[in-house]
């Protein structure tokens, strides 16, 4: 009986081996080029996944005293400690918001849920009305001039507080348009071109104060699932029968992999902009259709810091349909401003999207 339990052991820590080596790879997969290495770039997805096991094996050790063994899955949560801190950040909220901060908010609102109205009432314009931020950076924007959904004029009265706005179109198609509306002056708007047919990314120049801040209002490229891709996936969650979660995760991940590859310049064009901008400060935010462990969030914060990560709490999902539970709207700025309180507002869910804020100030 003694041989058959140190067996055991021996084989539960080489499984335990085995997830923790998966976390360490997921962990660092945004490292792969997805041009190269497509499918290896989208291990990121699986990272909650690994971390969670790695989790339990940890917690196992602990309960029957095998301290030794714990330490196995210990040290390689030490290993993936800054993604993990990327991934699900622990801070507190404050109150004491430093004199000249701002608020921006960041919003995929989806067509104003395609125009739907309540009472006469757009639920998410109601919301932008009464957000009290400074700065408004909407996806998927899109009016119609109807009673029946919601129109630009009927924009502009709402939205009268912000004096200055620009709308653009982004994309090959130019379907798609992103807006930004500012109670700081515009000084200057263009896109980034991409090579996508719908998604795309605009950049601006705002005023603050005696400043300039560069802001860049990305909707980056989707993931291409259809409505019957994500049926498949909901399918594998509730009924997990093997053969249909094998021809289920091999076409998931091959659609994953090809949008990763998408991204993937889309990302370097925002890096390249970042790292070309004559302003002291800057500003990154929208839908990266991507979430916090993966190329696109690794390449694109890369000299900024994520707002999320320094100063919000917990898992942060800003997607909020088809149990695709990940963060991938985002507020990225440069080191020298100091982020406060950032959120993921679940308090609205009008659109697939929930929004994502932040309070900003310039550090000393």
């Amino acid at each position: 009986m003694k041989h058959l339990g140190y067996l055991v052991s021996f084989l539960l820590l080489a499984v335990n081996a085995c997830v923790a080596g998966c976390l360490l790879l997921s962990a660092y997969s945004p490292c792969l080029a997805p041009a190269e290495h497509p499918v290896l770039s989208c291990l990121g997805l699986a990272f909650p996944v690994f971390a969670v096991l790695n989790g339990c094996f940890l917690f196992f050790w602990l309960c029957i005293r095998q301290y030794k063994s714990s330490l196995l899955p210990l040290l390689f949560f030490l290993a993936c400690f800054m993604p993990l801190r990327t991934y699900c950040p622990l801070n507190f909220h404050t109150d004491n918001l430093p004199e000249g901060s701002c608020k921006i908010l960041s919003y995929n609102i989806m067509g104003f849920d395609n125009g739907t109205k309540q009472d006469g009432k757009s639920p998410i314009l109601e919301y932008l009305k009464n957000s009290n931020a400074d700065i408004l950076c909407l996806q998927e924007y899109r009016t119609l001039n109807s009673k029946q959904n919601v129109s630009q004029k009927e924009v502009n009265r709402e939205l009268a507080a912000y004096p200055y706005h620009h709308i653009g179109y982004v994309g090959k198609g130019r379907t798609n348009q992103v807006a930004c509306y500012s109670k700081w002056p515009i000084l200057s708007a263009r896109e980034l071109v991409t090579p996508s047919s719908y998604n795309g990314i605009m950049m601006y120049e705002l005023k603050w104060g005696n400043d300039t801040v560069m802001l860049l209002n990305a909707h980056l490229e989707s993931n291409k699932l259809t409505t019957s891709d994500k049926a498949v996936y909901e399918n594998m969650l509730t009924d997990p029968e093997k053969e249909s979660v094998r021809s289920g995760l091999r076409l998931l991940v091959r659609k994953l992999a090809e949008a990763t590859a998408l991204r993937a310049p889309q990302a370097d064009t925002i890096a390249q902009a970042i790292a070309a901008c004559p302003h002291r400060y800057i500003v990154v935010c929208g839908d990266f259709n991507d979430t916090p462990i993966s190329y696109t969030h690794h390449t694109i914060a890369r000299q900024l810091d994520d707002a999320f990560t320094e100063s919000g709490c917990g898992l942060g999902t800003s997607y909020n349909r088809n149990k695709f539970y990940f963060r991938i709207d985002n507020i990225l700025v440069s080191k020298n401003l100091q982020t406060y309180n950032c959120t993921v507002d679940r308090s609205i869910r009008a659109s697939d999207h929930y929004p994502i804020w932040c309070h900003l100030a310039k550090r000393e």
